[in-house]
């Protein structure tokens, strides 16, 4: 017997009429975040929505992971659908009713409605069950935001088994543009991320006599403005990378010179030669600043989370989807991959797979603020856009024989 295949226009209609429910949703999820690895009640609340719709439910994979499927009604291909759940240690600074409850712990990065998104679409696929071939598989993700990431303990857990995805795609909050509109790129979408801590050791005395120590706050600084001289003079112009020193601790008192200041950064890179070249260059640097000043040091380098590559063949298929529902003008391939990381590259190395942008911002309601900021929100009209997207995705790739 053949199935009638699912339209757009019963895809639209079907997310439309779950919106206000959406909106819930993620206002929910606003106003309740938890930090990585905390995502207990998140957690809870996504399986809550799916088992209260009938939705076959996974729990406590890699942690607070959870994997929905919707199974059709004849077998046939598994395409999955990824979305993060956890929040920012950043105090929420906006004056809204759904405002973070949670004392410097916010949805500063979307994940919010990464996650809402993910149970609207649950929802319209379920109510479309019967006429689909196949199965869709939701997975909601924890701790994209920390060096142990929920991608890599998911996938180790089993999410993408029993049944196997064809492809992989994930949708991304992107406020630089406005709603209604997707930015898709094949290829390297985001850079790598990898993490250092460096320990400068110097020796310490009495502020008067600095000829008698070796002053570690001054061999910090002097290590600080070397290494971001790494990439500016050291590197292939052409090798897009980005060295970030983001914390500095050290010193007793203000007349007693340091022995230890510590410090803690990233490097971000999108060629992988260049991402190798820089970590022997970091110690080299440390190495020759410290040792020529009559210090020395401790260097921890993390190779992190690796670049985010969009499989060609599922990016066009998502931007064809894109542009039935938005209209070309809509849709736009980014000319240049982003410097931020994303752990849905350890997805897209095991399933061909695609990060795509989604428009979020509204300057006309002045909704312009960026990722990782405290006054981040979004034009909650991207909850229906992106539900549809994934929606007919599903719908379309699993109509294919």
């Amino acid at each position: 017997m053949s199935i009638t295949p699912v339209t757009i226009e019963e895809i639209k209609e079907a997310a439309t009429s779950i919106h206000a429910r959406m909106v819930k949703f993620r206002r929910d999820l606003h106003a309740h975040p938890e930090l990585s690895a905390e995502e207990e009640k998140t957690s809870a609340f996504v399986a809550g929505v799916l088992e209260d719709n009938d939705i076959e439910v996974q729990t406590g994979v890699g942690g607070y992971g959870v994997v929905g499927i919707v199974r059709g009604a004849r077998p046939g291909r598994t395409i999955a659908f990824r979305g993060d759940m956890d929040a920012l240690p950043i105090q929420d600074m906006k004056q809204v009713e759904y405002a973070s409850k949670v004392k410097g712990v916010m949805h500063a990065c979307g994940h919010d409605a990464h996650t809402t998104m993910l149970l609207g679409t649950a929802i319209v696929l379920n109510s479309f069950k019967e006429r689909i071939s196949g199965a869709v598989k939701l997975i909601f993700q924890p701790s994209e935001e920390r060096a142990l990431t929920g991608a890599k303990m998911m996938i180790a857990e089993g999410a993408l088994e029993d049944p196997v995805p064809s492809c992989i795609v994930a949708l991304h909050c992107f406020p630089e543009m406005e709603v209604g509109t997707i930015a898709h790129r094949p290829g390297i979408m985001s850079a790598s991320s990898d993490s250092f801590k460096i320990v400068v050791k110097g020796r310490s005395g009495h502020a008067s006599r600095p000829h008698q120590c070796v002053d570690a706050v001054l061999l910090a600084a002097l290590v600080v403005n070397a290494i971001h001289h790494i990439v500016s003079r050291r590197t292939n112009p052409l090798c897009h990378a980005v060295i970030s020193i983001g914390t500095i601790e050290g010193g007793m008192a203000p007349n007693i010179i340091a022995d230890n200041v510590e410090m803690r950064g990233t490097v971000r890179a999108l060629d992988p030669g260049a991402r190798k070249k820089i970590h022997a260059l970091v110690e080299e640097t440390i190495k020759g600043v410290t040792e020529g000043m009559g210090g020395g040091y401790e260097l921890e380098y993390n190779f992190g989370t690796p670049p985010v590559v969009n499989s060609k063949k599922v990016d066009a298929f998502v931007a064809d989807c894109a542009r039935d529902l938005l209209g070309g003008h809509n849709v736009v391939e980014l000319a240049e991959a982003l410097m931020g990381a994303e752990d849905f590259a350890y997805f897209a190395e095991k399933v061909p797979g695609t990060l795509i942008r989604l428009g979020t911002g509204n300057r006309d309601k002045g909704i312009t603020s960026h990722l990782h900021n405290s006054t981040f929100d979004i034009d909650e009209d991207a909850l229906n856009v992106g539900a549809q997207l994934l929606s007919w995705t599903a719908a379309k790739f699993l109509s294919k024989v």
